[in-house]
């Protein structure tokens, strides 16, 4: 039996609390990001989702977040997955990434649009944990629409039953999917309509399942999320009291059967 333990995160482009990253300097970034990298440390995951982290975009310090967080937390393995590229004068890249103390066997990034700033996307990755293979989707969802979240989840439900007729005999479990969902799980949204579907897999559990992530200074709203496939035993859930971003962390431990 192994335990393992995930922590999801929307790190807001290093701005801490400040509403427009543009506005925040390279030196406060930096700093903010060793508070980060400090903080995961502390924590000791085994994997980390981060959302709204910057490869080199002009209003994040133009340096790559990643590979700074990486460095100054300890992790051997981290991806990408980029989901807003513009080139030019606004130079911006950035989107979703994960760290792990576990080897990355493979790799995808799915992009949910191409015409707008702000493009939402997941990255995929499965994960050598002791010789077994785990599949985990990094997520974040549209923030102001529901019927783009909705189309989103379509999106990522369609893409999940390809994945799983080509990968489905080499994972160990269904894949764990987890981030910042921008909606609670508790209405008629893509939270909901995402666990109902997955019910077609497995019988996935929400967590955690009390507790609020946004804002992080007096947080009103739940919308950061991990969900667990049954394979996922004796699961403890915990949103951290942090305001190193506009979000709170969610941190979850479980045992891998």
């Amino acid at each position: 039996m192994l335990r393992l333990r995930l922590l999801t995160y929307n790190i807001a482009h290093a701005r801490g609390l400040n509403p427009i990253q543009g506005l925040t300097s390279v030196n406060r970034m930096r700093a903010n990001l060793r508070k980060i990298a400090r903080l995961i440390e502390r924590l000791h995951p085994d994997i980390v989702a981060l959302q709204e982290i910057d490869e080199r975009s002009r209003w994040a310090g133009n340096f790559d977040q990643l590979e700074y967080l990486r460095l100054h937390a300890g992790f051997p393995h981290a991806v990408f997955g980029i989901n807003t590229r513009r080139h030019g004068l606004l130079n911006l890249c950035y989107g979703n990434a994960l760290l792990s103390r576990h080897p990355i066997m493979a790799t995808e990034t799915i992009v949910f649009g191409q015409r707008r700033l702000g493009e939402k996307g997941f990255l995929f990755a499965e994960f050598d944990v002791a010789g077994r293979l785990v599949p985990v989707v990094n997520l974040h969802l549209h923030f102001g629409s529901r019927e783009h979240r909705i189309r989103q989840i379509g999106r990522l439900l369609a893409w999940l039953r390809e994945k799983q007729r080509e990968r489905h005999p080499h994972w160990q479990l269904p894949p764990i999917i987890c981030g910042d969902f921008n909606n609670p799980g508790t209405k008629p949204d893509a939270t909901a309509a995402l666990l109902s579907h997955l019910s077609d897999y497995a019988d996935y559990s929400l967590h955690p399942l009390k507790g609020r992530t946004f804002p992080s200074p007096l947080p009103s709203r739940l919308l950061d999320f991990v969900l667990l496939p049954p394979a996922c035993g004796m699961v403890r859930s915990e949103v951290l009291r942090s305001f190193l971003s506009d979000h709170r962390p969610v941190l979850v431990d479980f045992d891998l059967a």
